[in-house]
């Protein structure tokens, strides 16, 4: 059981993070060829085509199959013999909403403060390349393609990385603290692409969220906490970034 379980979590990770830790390692090794970091950039939420109707439609799907190896993961998890709902094993069901929201504003604030800083210190010390969180280009539309962007990676990062990863982990008999720096490993590897503060800023939001599943079992709060930050990012770079002299 345990070795098809590993091979399950391989594949799982091949087909989703662990597929984006290894392009981010790459992208992170050319930008360090090419020279500093303090001159390179990261887009994220990036134009995919010139035309409107189809960078829209490229935009949705990219969002849409970004998820299936959240439905795979979910798919593999609710096989295991004697365990309850998935969505109830891994705290997604709605059976805490207040409580989930309260969480989720709190832990929010607590990544994103700090977060700030790294950002801006891993700027000023040539070890972050600059971030652009959304593009240039705006539609009547943009805005409702970077909530459903930010809410995707929530769900795909949270599910994957923190319920799905560490559940399987722990059925391999390991211990909690591996377990949880594991799964902040692998959210700081991915990051890479936008450089080393990045890294260091995602590892320790990695420590904070395991942490907090570890003792909840339950990945909703994770998931709003992580959306709020991303929307906060994508929309208000879109929204405010030329004001606030930042594109």
């Amino acid at each position: 059981m345990t070795r098809r379980l590993r091979a399950e979590v391989w594949i799982v990770l091949g087909l989703s993070l662990g597929q984006s830790a290894v392009y981010a390692t790459v992208s992170l090794i050319r930008k360090l060829s090419e020279g500093s970091l303090q001159n390179s950039t990261a887009t994220l939420n990036q134009s995919r085509n010139e035309v409107p109707w189809l960078d829209l439609t490229y935009q949705l799907l990219a969002i849409g199959f970004a998820l299936v190896p959240v439905a795979l993961a979910l798919y593999l998890l609710s096989l295991d013999e004697d365990s309850p709902g998935v969505l109830k094993r891994l705290g997604l069901d709605a059976a805490r909403p207040g409580r989930d929201l309260a969480f989720g504003f709190g832990l929010a604030a607590l990544i994103g403060i700090p977060g700030l800083g790294v950002y801006f210190g891993g700027r000023a010390l040539g070890l972050t390349a600059e971030i652009i969180p959304s593009p240039d280009q705006l539609y009547w539309w943009s805005v409702t393609v970077l909530v459903l962007s930010a809410l995707q990676n929530a769900v795909l990062e949270e599910v994957i990385v923190v319920g799905y990863l560490m559940t399987r982990l722990r059925q391999f008999g390991w211990g909690t603290p591996l377990i949880i720096v594991t799964s902040a490993l692998l959210r700081g590897t991915y990051h890479l692409y936008q450089g080393f503060g990045q890294f260091v800023g995602n590892f320790v939001m990695g420590i904070i969220f395991g942490w907090f599943f570890y003792r909840t079992k339950r990945v909703m709060p994770l998931i709003i906490a992580h959306t709020i930050l991303d929307l906060v990012a994508f929309v208000g770079f879109a929204l405010l970034g030329e004001q606030l002299g930042l594109r």
